[in-house]
């Protein structure tokens, strides 16, 4: 799945983000808004990671949306 159909449909991928990543308030993911750097940026500094390994983690993420069968659908 891209990201403009997560950024597009971001209210329906707060939840699954959150339960990857739950040290993500409401309040940060509202900030995000969908858009993937500032979200990468979140989780680096929430999880004390590098913004490599934040990437990384996020693009896991994404390319396991296509596999999961209780994903939301954009």
């Amino acid at each position: 799945m891209n990201w403009d159909k997560i950024e597009n449909n971001w209210k329906h991928f707060k939840a699954p983000i959150q339960v990857q990543w739950n040290k993500l308030t409401d309040a940060q993911l509202e900030t995000v808004g969908g858009r993937r750097e500032q979200l990468a940026d979140q989780i680096q500094s929430v999880y004390g990671i590098t913004k490599k390994e934040a990437g990384k983690q996020l693009y896991d993420w994404q390319k396991d949306l296509i596999d999961a069968p209780d994903a939301p659908k954009a």
